[in-house]
């Protein structure tokens, strides 16, 4: 019997897309994810006393940094090392973007399968046969399994590859092949990397994708972490998911259509809040909230946006004792605004300018030919800011649309009441 760890998706120090930085942010602690979900890894290793590890590709997320990325990669392959733990990686899209001055020597008991073609590392005293090839370029579109070697007689045959399988929404198609292509090896396990959600194509032979180690945005949601794998002498296998990540990354999503006011919205809130703390068994929870629906108080959410994010982000403070971060605030409801209003303003005047919002949300790109330009604007805004506004996103377009829409029904009906 012999156990080994099968992990992917480090990326060791990614940078964070659209991280806000507002007072009680864990910004030091979201930074640092990715190391500490490392560190989780080999710990889990040295504990269960595995007799190796795979890491399928993407262990950095690019060009680094410093050399503090690739310095801290190599303290943790060292910890292994002193465990007579054997690392085999292949590197991924983004490992083939570093740049080849800042490759570290790698330690010992690591082995990084070559880039021309498949290799293989036999590890004797467990007749065990382990097959790879790393990425040379940070776009391959080539089915590399097709020319991995033929399985060795009478060893456990294991496949490392870096590839987007038949494809997944929001991953490059990277090294594609068929779940058909990879039986035809006649390997007993095939170690996947680049897709990260956790996935098993087949069991037998066992095909699986570990999914990534440290969840990094809000589309990585869940647990995240690697699979331990236990192969008993007739050759079966088992495996378990171990959780790895120190954030969790969750999206809660409150229809408000049948709520009256907001008072109501945020005891929803409340206690959707602390059932999603429940869950993340103590790690650092990252969640980005939804509210849809149709309902009275879209007028009122829109129009006090800001002042909502706040009043939710204090709720997380309470509810989550500190361990609930609020990453975003995302209003998705909708509404029929009355068409009567009673004062100065017209019906009339109402029901053009509801109009023209409409024309807006159902042609975004039509907004030029309302007098809009968004360029202009964004250009005029400091550097720090035109990075958080995504214009080609249709969802944010929407949502600001309907908050302009809301805020200003709202100030003409305030106004006209006074």
């Amino acid at each position: 019997m012999f156990k080994f760890i099968h992990a992917a998706d480090i990326h060791l120090d990614s940078p964070l897309r659209g991280l806000e930085n507002y007072e009680g942010a864990p910004v030091a602690e979201i930074r640092g994810a990715a190391r500490s979900a490392l560190s989780n890894l080999v710990d889990l290793a040295i504990e269960e006393n595995v007799d190796f590890v795979l890491i399928s590709g993407d262990i950095y997320d690019g060009d680094w940094r410093d050399y503090n990325t690739g310095l801290y990669f190599i303290s943790q392959a060292q910890r292994l090392g002193q465990a007579d733990i054997p690392l085999y990686l292949i590197s991924g899209n983004h490992d083939a973007a570093n740049r080849m001055t800042r490759k570290l020597r790698l330690p010992e008991n690591v082995e990084m399968f070559p880039t021309g073609s498949a290799g293989s590392a036999i590890i004797e005293d467990l007749d065990v046969a382990i097959h790879g090839q790393s990425f040379a370029t940070a776009a391959v579109y080539d089915d590399l399994s097709q020319d991995y070697p033929l399985p060795v007689a009478g060893c456990f045959n294991i496949g490392m590859l870096h590839t987007c399988a038949t494809g997944k929404d929001g991953h490059e198609r990277y090294a594609p092949c068929s779940v058909e292509g990879l039986c035809s090896k006649g390997y007993d396990y095939w170690a996947l990397g680049h897709i990260h959600q956790r996935e098993t194509l087949l069991e037998s032979p066992y095909i699986a994708f570990s999914g990534n180690i440290q969840g990094r945005h809000a589309r990585e949601t869940g647990p995240k972490g690697c699979l331990l794998v236990t192969v008993d002498d007739d050759r079966s296998l088992k495996t378990e998911f171990h959780a790895l990540d120190v954030v969790r990354w969750e999206v809660l999503r409150q229809d408000v259509s049948d709520l009256q006011n907001i008072d109501e919205v945020l005891n929803q809130i409340t206690q959707a809040i602390e059932e999603h703390h429940g869950n993340a068994e103590g790690r650092l929870l990252a969640l980005r909230v939804e509210l849809t629906g149709t309902g009275p108080i879209h007028r009122e959410l829109h129009a006090h946006k800001f002042r909502w994010i706040n009043e939710i982000r204090s709720i997380a403070i309470d509810a989550g004792k500190g361990d609930v971060w609020i990453e975003k605030l995302k209003l998705l409801t909708s509404d029929r605004p009355q068409r009567q209003i009673d004062g100065t303003v017209s019906d009339d005047a109402i029901g053009e300018l509801i109009s023209l919002f409409e024309t807006a949300r159902s042609n975004p790109d039509g907004l030029s030919d309302l007098g809009f330009d968004l360029s202009d604007i964004i250009r005029k805004l400091p550097s720090e800011l035109k990075s958080q506004i995504p214009v080609d996103d249709p969802a944010w377009l929407t949502e600001t649309v309907n908050s302009a829409e809301s805020l200003l029904l709202s100030r003409i009906v305030t106004e006209d009441n006074q």
